[in-house]
């Protein structure tokens, strides 16, 4: 516990504001992503760091009076220091002033580099032995243990340092010239110590434990971190200009309000496909469902790239689906999406480098058909990362960027008309800008931020759409930083903003301008990572902020994915600062339209009273019995039900939650007209109601003073503030009735999936007379392949089974929720690996299986696949194979060829397979997971089709052994040698003798073939047990060229 007290404190201070005890004060940008790794590790934190400085040191003169010969500091001053490569003229300005201005104090200076430092306190021996055998493997040679006590500290430290006295501050014995010389040597080990540091990242990342919610810090305080839309470099733009994203302000007024970032669980599409940056996200009703409608974008699954799907999101359910649509844009990025009425409209965005867009796509959602706009009126320029928003039928678009020219432009579509017109200028005209956002609120467009082609901007602007005028727009409290690629939203009254660049050092949060008075207000965002909001969506689901996408790629860390997540901002309603006299406080309601992309203002709100109707002390106060149905007074309480309307379920159901009054034994249910919502009630809400009754006679007495709720329209409810009487008055303002429970359907106890099955099966076998020692060989595991619930081959052996089947294994596949059912058998003892699974319940056996991301689909009958070797290709994903070709001489239907080429980013992989219905799976694969133009198929025995001194890595995937297939494994590799990952069946007392075995014989088929190579054994990889002292091993073995001198 000692060791977490001291982390918890430690990480404590790291995200303070205040400065630490180092002369600098602050972290170094550089290594934030690295301590951030190491700090979400259970196991480790650090105590102190430096990334790297060059500096010059003005200390005190050695004098021989000092007779301790123990070494000691002499203290002394920074003239200079840098944790960059340093600027050669501005090292020698400092050295060689024009003329002296001021005496300095005689001593010595010294021009130093020292590398990377950072002490880390580890939890026990084990971990820091292997923190210090990640930083040695990664040229850290000089890190060690330091301190084995009460407290287990480790150095990560490296020798490539420098110290070089210049002279004295009265006489430097150096020139200029040799001065430029040690700068150059310096910013060279500066250089190589940034490489040796980003290669220990990269190790920790790959390491067990390291990989977790923190990624996202490598994108924040990376020397070269810029957002780019597009992984290669020759693509860059927009966001590149504006260098470092850091913004190391700290969090000066920020409410103590503390909103939570969860993520989505996400079913059906993989989540992977909801990895995009500059795409368009609105909201649509879809089947009476609220769903975010996302399209675009730049990412997704497989190779990154440019996209066009159209994705259905149920953020509540967490369900993705693809919708199919007719016809579809070009894929684009940094175009918008505005909805009105049934029809969203795509505008712009840029479809590559050089291809920047001003076309009009239209979607009917109530048809999903797309089709290309034909607009008339004025010309509207090209552009990407301009902002748009809707005011009735009319969207207006404001800014963007073609190419190098920023616009100032201000457009707007009549969405009935398709016609298009540019607005002219008028009143206080914002400047040109790009990566901007706008909202609508009533008869205003909002616009915040950007990027004028020099600076993040931080202004805001309003536009009145009746007078047809700009205004920049005065406000009070602290002014968010200046920021684009950001997002913005309307919630009741508040204007938010969330994200962008520059990306806050210390935290994320949340600005909210208060459109009644025009404050600005900030909450923190509570988060288990750093999450990248750049270039994301933000759409309001009720009370939740639903964020999809974002994200960065970065120069040193690759390119970084923002999960989608939700906001409940429901706790903002304690920022209002001018309560009203009643437990309900005022909101401008907005109207459908009013808010771009289909944004709702779906918060709890009173409905409008009929006729004029209050309550008063003269009102009965009596909430609506109905007696249909009742059998007198034996009528038990637990039986009664409250009656809704459908559009005040849900405020309905949180009251009575709150109170305790929803009884949770019985299921909530609608009639056949859908309605109405009938909630069954506890008998603690009947207590509550019977009392509510006694306090209106008494208040028709004069003696109750409680204070009786008038109906407010368009006032948002505070639940946390209402007591027991003043909910009940709401729900009857909500027209709510108390009435018999017709249904009384209680909810089942859940059983498992075995337990039904159990049951189920029993019930048969007993009825048809067979024995009870049947039901020993039900399987009490399963896998499901797909949407295949595939059974063991040791379940239901006795072949009295068969002779039920026809009734038996429907039984079964109801029992395990499955349209299909199958059962596993031996693999074929062929060349080829054929399947025997023997598909019991279905009508085929191809199958969609998803795993880390990657697709594979099969016909299940007829090709392998295996689920114990899951982590083996985990292993192979997190490879780094970014520049290599690799040979795979047992492909399969792309077992490992996937991870090489979806997750290693292989640069070509030639996939070796000689079983004709693997290699159609394997060639649908390529393609569904968009890598088919890095992998070359070449069908037939790989001894006679395997590439030649090519391949930097050889897979041998096939078991029980490979061997058949070395000689052909080491042809395959350069001549310069490389790795071959070896995989075979041993048994668990073998295991050194086999690697003896393998390491021998590459080695001998190396020298047959005339190669002089070094071959070891670097890992051997215990994959699974294959049998009873069986285990799969995969040796990876190094083959490297020895050199003669």
């Amino acid at each position: 516990m000692e060791f977490e007290k001291r982390k918890a404190a430690t990480l404590a201070s790291l995200g303070s504001t205040e400065t630490d005890k180092s002369p600098k004060g602050t972290l170094d940008a550089p290594i934030i992503p690295l301590l951030n790794t190491l700090n979400h590790h259970p196991s480790y934190f650090t105590t102190s760091s430096c990334s790297g400085r060059i500096s010059i040191l003005s200390q005190p003169k050695h004098t021989n009076n000092d007779n301790n010969t123990k070494k000691k500091a002499r203290g002394g001053t920074w003239l200079f220091v840098s944790h960059d490569p340093a600027d050669t003229d501005s090292v020698i300005s400092l050295l060689f002033p024009p003329e002296s201005t001021h005496h300095q104090p005689h001593s010595e200076l010294v021009l130093r580099f020292e590398p990377l430092i950072v002490a880390v306190e580890c939890k026990d021996l084990a971990s820091a032995q292997s923190l210090v055998s990640t930083a040695i493997s990664s040229g850290f040679r000089e890190s060690g243990i330091t301190s084995a006590g009460k407290r287990v500290i480790v150095a990560i430290r490296c020798s490539i340092r420098m110290e070089v006295p210049l002279g004295t501050t009265e006489k430097l014995l150096v020139s200029p010239m040799f001065v430029r010389y040690l700068v150059d040597v310096a910013n060279e080990k500066m250089e190589a110590n940034r490489k040796r540091t980003e290669g220990f990242f990269r190790a920790l990342r790959q390491s067990d434990g390291f990989a977790g919610p923190d990624v996202s810090a490598a994108f924040v305080g990376s020397i070269d971190s810029v957002c780019n839309e597009d992984a290669d470099l020759e693509e860059r733009d927009g966001d590149a200009h504006s260098g470092n994203l850091i913004d190391n302000g700290g969090t000066v007024g920020v409410s103590s309000c503390c909103l939570s970032v969860v993520p989505m669980v996400i079913v059906g599409e993989p989540v992977e496909k909801l990895f995009l940056w500059g795409h368009s996200a609105c909201i649509l009703d879809n089947k009476n469902e609220n769903k975010a409608m996302i399209f675009g974008g730049f990412g997704g699954m497989g190779r990154h790239a440019r996209r066009n799907e159209s994705l259905l999101l149920n953020p509540f359910v967490g369900t993705l689906e693809t919708m199919n649509v007719e016809g579809s844009p070009t894929p684009r990025l940094g175009h918008t999406c505005s909805l009105v009425g049934d029809f969203v409209f795509v505008i712009g965005g840029r479809a590559d480098p050089v291809n920047i867009l001003c076309d009009v796509w239209v979607l009917n959602a109530a048809k999903n058909e797309w089709r290309l706009a034909e607009c008339t009126g004025s010309v509207f320029p090209p552009r990407h990362r301009h902002a748009a928003a809707v005011i009735s039928s009319k969207i207006y678009v404001f800014g963007g960027l073609n190419n190098d020219s920023i616009s100032s432009s201000f457009h707007v579509l009549d969405t009935v008309k398709l016609q298009w017109k540019e607005l002219p200028v008028a009143g206080e005209w914002p400047c040109a800008r790009h990566s901007h956002s706008m909202v609508a609120y009533r008869s205003q467009i909002f616009m915040f931020g950007g990027y004028n082609g020099e600076k993040a901007l931080g202004d805001l602007y309003s536009f009145d759409v009746k007078t047809c005028q700009w205004k920049k727009e005065k406000t009070s409290g602290r002014s968010p930083q200046a920021r684009f690629s950001h997002s913005m939203f309307v919630y009741n009254n508040y204007l938010g903003l969330i994200g962008g660049c520059p990306v806050r050092q210390h935290c994320q949060e949340l600005a909210l301008l208060d459109l009644r008075i025009l404050v600005w207000k900030h909450v923190t965002l509570d988060s288990a990572g750093n999450d990248l909001f750049v270039r994301s969506t933000a759409n309001i689901f009720g009370d939740y902020l639903v964020m999809i996408g974002g994200g960065a790629s970065c120069y040193a860390f690759g390119t970084k994915f923002s999960e989608p997540m939700k906001i409940n901002l429901l706790p903002l309603i304690s920022l209002n600062d001018n309560p009203l006299p009643s437990k309900i406080r005022e909101v401008h309601g907005t109207h459908r339209n009013d808010v771009v992309m289909g944004e709702k203002n779906a918060s709890f709100q009173h409905p409008r009273c009929e006729n004029g109707r209050t309550l008063s002390k003269a009102s009965s106060l009596n909430l609506g019995v109905e007696s249909a149905g009742m059998n007198g007074s034996h009528m038990i309480a637990s039986h009664w039900v409250l009656q809704l309307e459908r559009k005040y379920a849900k405020l309905g159901k949180d009251i009575l939650k709150k109170f305790g009054w929803l009884d949770l034994g019985r299921k909530v249910y609608s009639r056949e007209d859908g309605m109405h919502i009938y909630f069954p009630v506890t008998k603690t809400f009947n207590g509550a109601y019977h009392e509510r009754l006694n306090h209106s006679l008494d208040e028709s007495n004069g003696h109750n003073d409680l204070h009786v709720l008038k109906p407010y329209t368009g006032k948002v409810l505070v639940l946390d503030e209402i007591s027991c009487l003043e909910a009940l008055n709401i729900l009857e303002e909500f027209g709510a009735r108390k009435s018999v429970d017709e249904v009384v359907e209680v909810k089942r106890t859940a059983k498992s999936p075995l337990k039904v099955m159990s049951e189920a099966v029993a019930s048969l076998i007993k009825h048809k007379g067979l024995s009870e020692q049947l039901l020993e060989e039900l399987p009490t595991r399963w896998e499901r392949l797909g949407d295949i619930v595939v059974l063991p081959i040791i379940s239901f052996k006795d072949p009295v089974w068969d002779s039920i089947g026809p009734e038996l294994w429907p039984i079964v596949a109801k029992s395990l929720n499955t349209h299909r059912l199958a059962r596993q058998g031996q693999v074929a003892q062929t060349g080829t690996r054929d399947s025997s699974l023997e598909i019991l319940v279905g009508d085929n056996g191809w199958v969609d299986h998803r795993e880390n991301g990657i697709l594979y689909s099969f016909d299940a009958t007829k090709c392998m696949f295996s689920w114990g070797n899951l982590s083996e290709k985990l292993r192979m994903a997190r490879l780094d194979c970014r520049d290599e070709v690799i040979v795979d001489l047992f492909a399969g239907i792309g077992y490992f060829v996937l991870p090489f080429l979806v997750r290693a980013n292989a640069k070509l992989v030639y996939a070796c397979e000689w079983n004709p219905n693997a290699i159609g799976a394997l060639q649908h694969n390529l393609q569904a997971n968009s890598v088919s133009d890095r992998c070359i198929i070449l069908e037939g025995d790989n001894r006679i089709t395997a590439p030649k001194g090519v391949a930097d890595r050889v897979c041998l995937g096939l078991l029980p052994t490979s061997e058949s297939s070395w000689v052909t494994a080491v042809r395959a590799l350069r001549i310069e040698g490389g790795m071959l990952h070896v995989h075979g069946n041993v048994k668990d007392s073998e295991e050194e003798l086999w690697k003896e075995h393998v390491s021998k014989s590459i080695l001998e088929i190396a020298r047959s073939e005339g190669y002089c190579w070094q071959v070891s054994i670097e890992h051997v990889e215990r994959v699974k047990w294959y049998a009873p002292h069986i285990r799969h091993l995969v040796a990876d073995v190094s083959c490297r060229e020895t050199r003669l001198y």
